[in-house]
């Protein structure tokens, strides 16, 4: 009896330790800086051959060149005049494509009527490239900002609609028939099953949508705008002032890295059950 004691207290310590993680490659995590410290090393190369005067600075500015014109855009004022067109552009478009989206992809994910009618529509209207409607836009709504948060709009609304309905689709069906088995009412189990189950997909579509919408801006601006992001670069370019189409380039890619880092902080708040 005595010599059972420490061996089930071995035991025990064995089944309260706990178990390595065996996925290899699929292991969660990671280390944080890795992609900082390849940036700042691509970053150095760069400079490196700009200094060096390997690569031509008509084609290809060096970083500090384009630091330098950056920093003489935001003194003088104009980084922030173009910027505050585009981010006016991005967010009223986003919010209204956004709302639309979300609410059409409900409707297609619990209705059958409207999966019918839904998708069939939104398969026959996302593949058209929604830049290509934006003559149309300006021939119905007239030359101003209508048009662009228009095509804005609608490039987000069907990627909203079709992650908001997939989402919707994937969440388990014996969660919803346990909710019907205890007469939970329609929309409790739209609020406590539904929306939490398919709120991932919706939160990664946003992730898309963001993207989409800064494409469109771009390419709306450099149509037909006098201000904004894609007005600057399409300036520059015609110039050939490669230093400032490059810091246009730069701001955009801050702006995406920016709103890839709110969406981060939205999903750790929202899916923190995870």
């Amino acid at each position: 009896m005595l010599d059972r004691a420490p061996q089930a207290k071995e035991q025990a310590t064995e089944a309260k330790r706990p178990v390595e993680f065996r996925g290899a490659g699929f292991a969660p995590g990671g280390s944080r800086s890795s992609g900082w410290v390849a940036l700042a090393l691509v970053i150095a190369v760069w400079q490196l051959a700009g200094s060096a005067g390997w690569v031509n600075a008509l084609f290809l500015p060096a970083p500090s060149a384009i630091a330098v014109a950056i920093t003489k855009l935001a003194t003088s004022g104009a980084l922030w005049h173009h910027l505050s067109w585009s981010l006016l552009r991005i967010g009223t478009g986003w919010i209204i494509g956004t709302v639309a989206g979300v609410i059409v992809g409900f409707a297609i994910g619990l209705s059958g009527m409207a999966r019918g009618v839904g998708i069939t529509f939104i398969s026959a209207l996302f593949p058209i490239p929604k830049i290509a409607l934006l003559p149309l836009l300006i021939l119905w709504l007239g030359i101003g900002e209508e048009p662009k948060i228009a095509t804005i709009a609608l490039g987000v609304f069907f990627s909203t609609a079709i992650s908001v309905y997939s989402g919707v689709d994937a969440v388990p069906r014996n969660l919803i028939r346990m909710a019907q088995s205890f007469n939970v009412p329609f929309h409790a189990i739209v609020r406590r099953v539904i929306w939490p189950g398919a709120l991932p997909s919706i939160l990664a579509g946003f992730r898309i949508t963001a993207s989409v919408a800064l494409l469109l801006v771009v390419s709306a601006e450099m149509i037909g705008a006098e201000y904004g992001i894609g007005a600057f670069v399409l300036q520059a370019g015609n110039l050939m002032q490669t230093d400032q189409l490059l810091a246009g380039v730069v701001i955009l890619s801050l702006f995406g890295l920016a709103v890839g880092k709110l969406i981060n902080l939205l999903e750790a708040r929202l899916l923190h059950w995870r």
